[in-house]
């Protein structure tokens, strides 16, 4: 959950799945819709597929335990190298560092030296005796991350308060790097076609080939161009949506029909119970007010 996600949002999502699944057996014989129904909201839904299907694999093949080596860890659905690093720590108490954004900007502003120019495997190989002196490695790695989230922040870090300022070349040198880094925003425009009728239904479908909405049931969108033709259709707004580093205009079209090609189903605006994700919400509150 917490991958691309701040804590302060993920905190109800985990505690309701923990009181819904007890046991990791529980949560793998959950069903796929009943997984997204909990996870909805929070986005980035292959995070809850992998979950599911990881909780498979660690109930059939490694008896509800979690692999003890990084190699079989990252063979697991969805956890690559700082995950992986991240849970032989937590979990086994394995001498380890999960390099995330945040880890890596500690150690750059240590050396005061851009993250490009340092090869962080090298960098854990020749100081490791310094690194993992103690036995509480599990302490050390979440520490890591929260000093990083918490004190050496992208912005502003808190340097007077910091325990390592004495050795920090970035706190005693005059010739800063710059360690803020900005994402590349892509801008997209998207005509996005619904049929309704007078049942307040509209029709969905599985069809459209959109990379971060796939296998998400939507009504029938296309990248907008200057020559498709929507003479047709009747335009209802002009509205934005962002999704990770994408931002979205979105121009909203819709017919009142009673039927509907073959690929695409009848759905409720007002049925709450099948999982909806929140940019196909989006759209229906926008075409409600038709209603």
């Amino acid at each position: 959950m917490l991958q691309q996600t701040q804590v302060k949002t993920v905190i109800p999502y985990f505690k309701r799945f923990i009181k819904r699944f007890k046991t990791l057996k529980s949560l793998s014989r959950c069903s796929e819709k009943r997984i997204l129904k909990l996870w909805e909201g929070l986005g980035y839904y292959r995070r809850a597929r992998n979950l599911l299907a990881t909780s498979k694999v660690l109930v059939g093949k490694y008896n509800s335990k979690l692999p003890k080596t990084i190699k079989e860890i990252k063979t697991l659905p969805g956890i690559g190298e700082y995950t992986a690093s991240a849970l032989l720590g937590l979990v086994h108490n394995q001498p380890t560092i999960a390099f995330d954004g945040n880890v890596k900007r500690v150690f750059s502003r240590i050396i005061n030296k851009k993250e490009s120019k340092i090869n962080f495997d090298y960098f854990i190989e020749i100081n490791k005796k310094k690194l993992f002196n103690s036995k509480r490695n599990s302490d050390f790695v979440e520490a890591l991350m929260e000093f990083g989230a918490l004190v050496c922040k992208p912005k502003e870090p808190i340097c007077s308060i910091c325990n390592l300022n004495k050795n920090c070349k970035y706190f005693k040198s005059s010739k800063k790097i710059k360690t803020t880094k900005y994402k590349m925003i892509e801008n997209i425009n998207y005509d996005v076609f619904c049929y309704v009728n007078k049942k307040k239904q509209i029709a969905l479908t599985k069809k459209n080939n959109l990379g971060f909405l796939n296998q998400f049931s939507l009504p029938e969108i296309r990248e907008a161009k200057n020559n498709v033709r929507t003479s047709d259709w009747k335009f209802l707004k002009k509205y934005k949506n962002s999704i990770s580093n994408k931002k979205l205009n979105i121009n909203l079209y819709y017919k009142f029909s009673n039927k509907i090609p073959s690929s695409f189903i009848w759905h409720s605006m007002d049925k709450n119970k099948e999982f909806i994700p929140t940019f196909t919400k989006k759209i229906f509150r926008q075409v409600s007010t038709l209603f």
